[in-house]
């Protein structure tokens, strides 16, 4: 069989990896004079390596991820974000401990970029997911609904291994809309969260939510512009909205709520929610 009848069988067979790098490791066979078992074994681990990469590039496409970005990209200097808390969540370890993440911040400060960077990460490392903007989940919620094929796409989110909600509060909705979002959060949720709810641990989240709100409250002037203030009385009453949603937390997440309020990484803001969290899930409220 010469080069061309093996070139086209290996295209019949749909061994676009071997194919491709076929006449390198050959060349180099016969520079190194490899043993045939080891050719084999190049031209297999050839077609391993290229069927990943294909993997995770149909992955990352079917996430609909709207930007490509990395954590290498992110600038953490001069921010109160934890660079090795990120970057232990690119790891993927969240996901197989079924625990969750919330991205809290103002509008600019990077969630949807941390976001994207540690979905593509865990892509990478072989999980599935979705990206949404919650706008957009609730209308295709509510379009499923009249056309009577109500519960399909929490039938699909189920399978998946996280689903990243943006923009969570940042736009209104119908009551109607909040309604379908709550009950397909809440199923998902119920994948992995069955336990009762702790109220110790969600006033010590609340604590040092509130600890925070004090330190800078200390940092503000005594008589702060009249624009200040009505800033602040929109951050007390969103913080009143985030600390009630705590009450719908089990363990898990409050273990990584927790932390969050231990880091930084999870503070309080007028143009930030606290989310809910399926299976898994990366959440970001932007």
């Amino acid at each position: 069989m010469d080069r061309a009848d093996i070139m086209a069988a290996m295209g019949e067979l749909k061994l676009y990896g071997m194919r491709a790098a076929y006449d390198e490791l050959m060349a180099l066979a016969v520079r190194r004079q490899h043993e045939p078992r080891q050719i084999v074994g190049d031209l297999l681990a050839a077609e391993i390596n290229e069927k990943k990469a294909r993997s995770v590039k149909y992955q990352i496409t079917t996430a609909k991820l709207p930007h490509a970005r990395e954590i290498e990209e992110f600038t953490f200097d001069d921010t109160p974000i934890n660079e090795t808390l990120v970057r232990d969540l690119a790891s993927g370890e969240f996901l197989s401990q079924q625990r969750n993440v919330v991205l809290v911040g103002g509008t600019g400060t990077g969630k949807t970029h941390i976001s994207v960077a540690i979905a593509r990460a865990v892509i990478r490392n072989g999980a599935r997911g979705r990206f949404f903007n919650v706008v957009d989940l609730v209308n295709r919620l509510e379009a499923e609904g009249r056309a009577g094929r109500a519960g399909r796409l929490a039938e699909h989110l189920m399978r998946l291994d996280f689903v990243i909600l943006d923009e969570l509060g940042y736009l209104p909705f119908a009551q109607s809309g909040g309604q379908l979002l709550f009950h397909l959060v809440s199923k998902l949720y119920e994948q992995t969260s069955r336990h009762r709810h702790h109220q110790p641990r969600i006033r010590r989240v609340a604590d040092r939510l509130r600890r925070r709100e004090d330190d800078h409250r200390a940092a503000r002037p005594a008589h702060p512009p009249l624009r200040h203030r009505r800033d602040r009385q929109r951050q007390l009453a969103h913080q009143n909205t985030s600390l009630t949603a705590l009450q719908n937390a089990g363990p898990r997440r409050l273990r990584q709520l927790e932390s969050y309020a231990a880091t930084g990484l999870l503070t309080t803001s007028p143009e930030g929610s606290l989310l809910d969290a399926d299976k898994g899930a990366l959440f970001n409220a932007d």
